[in-house]
């Protein structure tokens, strides 16, 4: 197998090197072909390396950054005055080749801004979305796409979303010619507003989609499709209110079980189930979104996860870069524009 490296920015989300230094251990040991580098201030790395009993190795390298990007710092703000920071160097690493992808769990519209200029849009897209895989009842994942990065879009943006989102569901998902939907407040052919009618048209009108129309927010984790399109408020709202209800859920089968002591001789006998159910609705278990349509590889975790949820985000990383993405949807979309002209 190829080796592949990555560029972590070490100090991004709300508790820094605490999560990113051992999940990037926790990556070394589960893949011998990885190679990370941390970006971030040496001197806070090397003490979270020292707590867990380990150093800088041939597959393990520091590179120091003065900076951090706040977390509630504008993304005007942030690109102007941050290009020394662990997020922006993380981003050059990946420009000038010398890594293949970067991770990070900052600040989303800073990372999204300074992609845009350091790694710039392929041919054909207008803005990068945000997608993530999402658990689904027959176990495939279902890519849901903008999650935040693009709060209004119209019609020619959600096209490109559709498009991009089927190529990383065949790429990485495994699936043969991805069902690709539209979430709108029905299922109904006349429901929806003029953005999302006019990009049903436009993607019926495109041989190279597998288009099948609209779905609910019910059906988000139906395993019905493969891909959900929607604008950026609508796909975030949706994604933490499922986040919300996994974790309630989860909260609760726990409580259930540690009420009483029947209940615990269930949950005892239940253990190898319930472990296989915290796996499949724990929302850290899909940690990991891409920013799609740049000319490189961008990743962003949620800010305030454990390091597992971040070893996750590195493993997401790491598939799009054996699958080439961004190779495979300027391909696409190349012959999405020829068809269309």
């Amino acid at each position: 197998m190829f080796s592949l490296t990555l560029a972590l920015d070490a100090m991004g989300g709300d508790n820094g090197p605490h999560v990113t230094v051992p999940a990037a251990l926790q990556a070394l040991s589960h893949y011998p072909h990885l190679n990370l580098i941390l970006v971030g201030d040496h001197v806070a790395i090397r003490d979270v390396l020292a707590r867990h009993h380990s150093a800088e190795s041939s597959r393990l390298h520091i590179v120091h950054a003065e900076q951090v990007v706040p977390m509630a710092e504008r993304p005007t703000v942030a690109l102007r005055t941050r290009r020394q920071s662990s997020m922006r160097i993380a981003l050059d690493l990946v420009k000038e080749g010398k890594a293949d992808a970067c991770v990070s769990a900052g600040n989303t519209g800073a990372l999204m801004a300074m992609a845009k200029v350091v790694l710039r849009m392929l041919p054909g897209v207008d803005r990068p979305a945000l997608v993530a895989p999402l658990p689904s009842v027959n176990g495939k994942p279902v890519y849901m796409l903008d999650l935040g990065a693009n709060v209004v879009c119209d019609s020619d943006t959600l096209f490109q979303f559709a498009v991009m989102g089927s190529v990383l569901a065949h790429e990485v998902g495994g699936g043969n010619e991805p069902k690709v939907a539209l979430l709108n407040v029905g299922s109904e052919q006349i429901k929806g507003n003029d953005q999302v009618q006019q990009a049903a048209q436009l993607l019926q009108d495109c041989p190279q989609v597998n288009y099948v129309g609209f779905v609910e927010g019910d059906s988000l984790f139906s395993g019905k499709v493969d891909v959900i399109v929607c604008d950026g408020f609508v796909g975030n709202v949706a994604l933490k209110t499922s986040e919300g209800v996994a974790k309630l859920l989860l909260q609760q089968v726990q409580d259930a079980i540690a009420g009483n002591w029947l209940a615990k001789i269930f949950g005892y006998l239940l253990k190898k189930r319930l472990k296989r159910l915290n796996q499949h609705m724990n929302p850290d278990q899909y940690n990991g979104a891409s920013l799609l349509g740049l000319r490189g590889i961008v990743v962003k975790s949620h800010g305030n996860v454990d390091s597992t949820a971040f070893f996750h985000a590195i493993e997401q990383a790491m598939k799009q870069v054996q699958q080439q993405v961004p190779r495979q949807i300027k391909d696409r979309l190349e012959s999405v524009l020829l068809e269309k002209s």
